[in-house]
């Protein structure tokens, strides 16, 4: 049975393809970090550390259609002398020296209309400074290819070209056939010079990369690149491979070390199948093409023979080794234009026709469907089929190579419990391996002796698996145990350094598969009153997945369903907040204290009244031995003045308490002079607080702001005077406190946002407690939504038509050419409305608004906003810098800097 459309209920996580590159910034960028965690204060100043850190690429990866870019966030040390366990801890040396941890940030996920292929990463070379940035390159069945790149104006992805080589004028590159057992493989050479892909078996794509210098993009479109450029494809042509006598090509690969790109082709000369490997095995062989894309012309230089038929992979080796590791399931192969050799990793390897007994390891292993990628120029981690890891190391001085290979199951067992995933493919395994690859950019290398540490896996130190490489002075000690040489026994030589690699889990990706089988049903705690949508949540499915000792059963449900731990009955419960309380200045004084404080009352609100418990050994009740306005519901309650009182808002009025004592009590008058006491301008709505401010939304659509003061410990009623005659009501508001040693909001430098007097960061209570700049979000019952300063409420960021549900939305005061970035921005977010809500907006307002950000892991505010119908909407802001060149109006270049805010898809 077919069907003309489909719902894809549950998204494809299981990785495919993964590569690390310069995507959303470039190698002369600041690196994004994480500020160090110490024990005097949780948003301290960040720490310097000893020795700089280089630039982190990002890493991106492909589940079937789902692409996603990440940022690695690196945490530095804290070189606090009060941090007696950062003290305890050995100290990091090597590539992660001043490093204390690391996590993924999501840039942007997309879903795409087809199955990725193959993944490459066009690298920049290096050229302008290290200015530019890395392009992906994806493909796609038959013979599809697209080039990305990142735009900073929508922060986000967009395509810079598309490469098709189907249809009618591309009929003769099939040669007769319609069915290929693969899609098209992309590779990239490692100086971004070219990329090749491998199209129909037995066609070779060369796509040219553009020079620095060249323009491929009109004036009009000089936005799109944003102020640093990005790699781009500048031409094509291809290559018949049959033409070259080159026949079953398994794989390809750009190698190092050449001044022109150097393609390694793996191909197979006459087929062979398991019936006839005792009589025909070694049908393989690798050709080197040296690839000239200016005279489109490609020699060869070398090639090697004789390769086991299960070849199938090959492996560049980085410079200055340079040339080719061949991967097969029983061996692995060194070839380069002037050196070869070979090593047997089980018994059913077989020996070339003629030729003496291959060097054998002391141990068995097999390589079928492994990956790997390089820790350093020298050292490459493997990862098998099975889950283990496997190292090799490349002993070169300039005359032969050896290798060591050292392979260990209680790794491998470590590594399957801590990724905390269903299934352990090597896909997942892949990533990990990148991301120690991402630790090892920018690394020095070490001297003679030292000890160096690459990356981490496991986060728990004691049981970290070291995999120790000794010198080849030891290497006779371990010929008998774990050790591979090409050549057996290595040569005495001093000058190998021993090496120690640490593994451990920084952060991991969910992975559900691969499915062998599922069957849905009604969940055990069903409601069985629901309908519609809430209906579906009733159901749930049950999957056999993984593989091996790996399998496991899933279950997988829709929405979130949180674990009950207690319950109690609270019939007509409104509202729920707990408080703290600090019993003098004295004690609002430590970050670290604040985390470990426990909360001093539970306040629960109710229909008619206000329930205060204690928090203690236990909860008890207080309220009636508590000054607490029990006689009615809360409408909020909070801390203020670093936690030193609490502040209970109610409908009519307020009450300031130090612990269970009131000290001030507001009651509230109608921003109206005419309006009467009993009117909707006196009955609050919905509050936000951020210390030391109080925002107040009234049921008439006016709010008022409650100013505190520190030296008092009071607070004071005011109207902004913005809205002080204004006719204009307010569907929804909050306050936003932009925290930190650097407020994130402040990076913006328009006009309007600079007349604000922004500049000077607010104090705490004490000077103690975070700085930053606090802002007030509203929206209006018109569906505009307005962002002001607080206390002085000068409009800073202005949206029309907030309520429509823009992919982006942008400040409404850049006044700008009709050809600027930011008005072309405008007109793209207009067109870009989503899920038709252009028309559909009438009679929706906002009637719920929150802006949060997570200062210590996550930098970017996120604002979310949840209309009348019940759709959520949900922005994360980004700065977007025009380029000097972009924008021009009667001879004068303008410079700006624009605050964005870029849609995230909520389902």
């Amino acid at each position: 049975m077919s069907y003309a459309a489909y719902k894809m209920m549950h998204w494809p996580t299981g990785i495919e393809h993964c590569a690390s590159g310069f995507i959303t910034h470039s190698t002369a960028d600041f690196m994004p970090r994480i500020p160090p965690v110490t024990a005097d204060d949780l948003d301290s100043e960040w720490a310097t550390s000893s020795k700089p850190i280089g630039p982190v690429p990002n890493l991106i990866t492909v589940a079937a259609n789902v692409l996603e870019v990440y940022i690695v966030r690196i945490q530095e040390e804290s070189s606090s002398p009060t941090d007696s366990k950062a003290a305890a801890e050995p100290k990091r040396g090597g590539v992660l020296a001043g490093v204390s941890g690391a996590s993924l940030e999501l840039v942007c996920h997309y879903r795409l209309h087809g199955n990725v292929e193959s993944l490459g990463i066009l690298p920049s070379g290096g050229v302008d400074g290290g200015r530019r940035r890395d392009s992906i390159l994806l493909t796609f069945r038959d013979a599809k290819v697209s080039v990305l790149e990142f735009d900073d104006s929508i922060h986000g992805l967009r395509t810079s070209s598309m490469h098709c080589f189907e249809g009618p004028d591309w009929l003769h590159l099939k040669r007769g056939r319609e069915c290929f057992p693969r899609g098209p493989l992309v590779k990239v050479d490692p100086l971004g010079r070219c990329a090749g892909v491998l199209v129909y078996g037995l066609q070779m794509l060369l796509l040219k990369a553009a020079e620095a210098s060249s323009g491929l993009v009109g004036e009009e479109n000089t936005y799109n690149s944003g102020p640093t450029g990005a790699s781009r494809i500048e031409s094509s042509y291809i290559v018949a491979l049959r033409d070259l006598d080159m026949k079953h090509v398994k794989d390809f690969i750009f190698i190092h070390g050449y001044i022109e790109p150097v393609v390694v082709i793996l191909h197979e000369q006459e087929l062979t199948w398991a019936g006839r490997v005792s009589w025909k095995h070694h049908t393989c062989m690798i050709s080197a093409l040296s690839i000239s894309t200016t005279l489109k012309q490609h020699p060869l230089i070398w090639s090697a023979t004789n390769l086991p038929h299960d070849a199938y992979k090959l492996l560049a080796v980085p410079s200055p080794i340079g040339g080719v590791l061949v991967i097969g399931a029983n061996t692995i192969h060194y070839h380069s234009q002037s050196t070869s050799c070979l090593v047997a990793l089980n018994n059913f390897a077989v020996p070339v026709d003629g030729s003496q007994e291959m060097p054998r390891s002391g141990f068995a292993t097999e390589l079928d469907a492994a990956n790997a990628t390089w820790l350093t120029n020298d050292v490459a981690v493997f990862s098998a089929k099975s889950g283990e890891l496997l190292l090799l190391t490349l002993v070169y001085d300039g005359r032969y190579l050896e290798s060591e290979f050292f392979t260990d199951e209680l790794l491998e067992d470590r590594i399957l419990q801590l990724l905390e995933t269903r299934y352990c493919s090597w896909e997942v395994v892949w990533v990990i391996v990148c991301l120690c690859n991402i630790f090892w950019a920018g690394a020095p290398t070490l001297g003679p002796g030292l000890k160096e540490e690459v990356g981490d896996i496991e986060s728990d130190a004691p049981l970290a698996k070291r995999l120790r490489m000794s010198s080849s002075d030891a290497l006779q000690d371990l010929v008998a145990g774990e050790e591979l040489s090409f050549y057996g026994t290595g040569p005495n030589n001093p000058q190998l350094a021993q090496k120690t690699f640490t593994f451990a889990v920084r952060d991991s990706l969910l992975n559900v598969g691969p499915l062998k089988d599922f069957s849905y049903g009604l969940r055990i705690n069903a409601d069985p009153n629901a309908t519609g949508v809430a209906k579906q949540s009733n159901y749930e499915l049950v999957c056999c997945s993984g593989h091996g000792k790996n399998g496991s059963l899933t279950v997988l449900q829709q929405s979130i369903r949180p674990e009950t731990i207690t319950q109690e009955s609270l019939p007509g419960c409104t509202g729920i907040w707990t408080v703290y309380h600090k019993n003098s200045r004295s004690d609002s004084s430590k970050g670290a204290a604040d985390e470990d404080e426990y909360h001093a009352y539970l306040i629960i609100s109710l229909e008619n009244r206000t329930m205060v418990l204690r928090t203690a050994n236990n909860l008890e009740e207080v309220t009636e031995n508590v000054d607490y306005y029990v006689q009615g519901s809360t409408i909020a309650a909070g801390n203020l003045f670093g936690r030193r009182r609490v502040i209970q808002i109610y409908a009519r009025g307020a009450r300031i308490l130090d612990g269970a004592f009131m000290t001030q009590e507001l009651t509230f008058k109608s921003s109206n002079s005419e309006a009467g006491a009993g009117s909707d301008g006196t009955i609050v709505s919905s509050v936000s607080i951020a210390d030391p401010y109080v925002l107040l939304r009234m049921v008439d659509g006016s709010i008022q702001l409650l100013v505190g003061d520190s030296s008092t410990c009071s607070v004071a009623v005011t109207i902004p005077p913005a809205f002080e005659s204004s006719n204009k009501l307010v569907s929804a508001c909050t306050l936003y406190h932009d925290k930190g040693p650097e407020p994130w909001l402040r990076k913006t430098s328009t006009d309007a946002w600079l007349s604000t007097g922004t500049g000077e960061a607010i104090d705490g209570a004490d000077g103690i407690h975070d700085q930053g700049d606090v802002y007030c979000v509203l929206c209006y019952e018109n569906g505009n939504l307005e962002m002001f300063d607080v206390p002085n409420f000068g409009s800073v960021f202005l949206v029309d038509k907030f309520v429509s549900g823009k992919s982006h939305i942008l400040d409404a005061f850049s006044h700008s050419p009709t050809n600027d970035p930011v008005q072309l921005m405008k007109r793209y977010s207009d067109d870009a409305v989503g899920h038709g809500r252009k028309e559909t907006t009438h009679g929706i307002k906002v009637v719920e608004l929150s802006m949060q950000r997570w200062a210590q892991d996550h930098s970017r505010p996120f604002l979310f906003g949840i209309l009348s119908d019940g759709s959520i909407l949900c922005y994360h802001a980004y700065v977007y810098e025009v380029p000097e060149n972009a924008s021009k109006a009667e001879g004068v270049v303008s410079s700006q800097s624009s605050l964005n805010l870029s849609s995230i898809k909520c389902n």
